[in-house]
């Protein structure tokens, strides 16, 4: 085990889980590349979903009594049955493919959030359901979310305490129906990353302390902005790395 990556590892987690917690989304886009390192791409989205997971869950004890109920609500049912068919789908997929599946992903979701926010467009209320299972969808197979769920969150909660609350109930329920999906059917091959789980699980936790800060103090759309850029750039490098090992470049 090299000391200096698991350091390494460690910093990059917490700090992206305090990010996280203003901009409401990232932390799996953020993290991913970290866990890369360490696993092959169906173990590393199992791993993540995990972290992720268990950093939501704490963000959600910390800041419970601003979540918007009525929201998730609308949006939790159909985030289930899109994660729970994302899910599925992410043990089937080669890991080139879905390499690439993630990169384009983090691309076209990020770029649909700036378009809305440019175009000033809010999606009615019924279309919620659509969001839910885009957001569950993409969650359960690829492990990102966060962007999709943002365009239909966002203009629901404009109070950033509020929207920061309601997302990590609703990524929560993501987590909680993919992961079992994802250890049932890579089970060993989760249980092997245990040592590294537990130290990225504590890290998030941890790093959600100092976002809670962060959210009293920083301008949200800031963050979210430079996550943004963040995530559009690794999609990019994924695309590269996948279409090099698919020997299309």
């Amino acid at each position: 085990m090299d000391a200096g990556l698991l350091l390494f590892s460690l910093i990059a987690t917490f700090f992206a889980a305090a990010l996280t917690v203003p901009a409401g989304f990232g932390l799996a886009t953020m993290i991913t590349p970290v866990v890369f390192l360490w696993l092959s791409p169906h173990e590393a989205v199992a791993v993540v979903a995990i972290v992720h997971g268990s950093h939501n869950a704490w963000k959600l004890k910390v800041l419970k009594e601003s979540v918007d109920y009525s929201s998730v609500r609308r949006f939790g049912w159909a985030m289930v049955i899109g994660a729970l068919t994302g899910a599925a789908l992410n043990t089937i997929v080669e890991s080139d493919l879905l390499l690439l599946l993630v990169g384009i992903a983090l691309i076209v979701l990020p770029i649909l959030s700036i378009t809305e926010r440019w175009t000033n467009i809010r999606l009615p209320d019924t279309e919620d359901r659509i969001g839910g299972f885009g957001s569950g969808f993409f969650g359960g197979l690829t492990g990102h979310q966060g962007a999709l769920r943002a365009m239909f969150l966002q203009k629901r909660l404009p109070d950033k305490t509020q929207y920061a609350a309601t997302a990590a109930v609703l990524a929560l329920v993501v987590d909680l129906t993919r992961i079992p999906v994802y250890v049932a059917l890579e089970g060993w091959q989760v249980l092997e990353a245990g040592w590294l789980i537990v130290g990225l699980v504590l890290a998030a936790i941890l790093g959600v302390q100092l976002g809670k800060r962060w959210l009293k103090k920083w301008k949200s759309n800031r963050i979210r902005n430079g996550i943004l850029v963040a995530i559009i750039t690794s999609g990019v490098l994924y695309i590269h790395e996948a279409l090099t090992s698919l020997e299309l470049l």
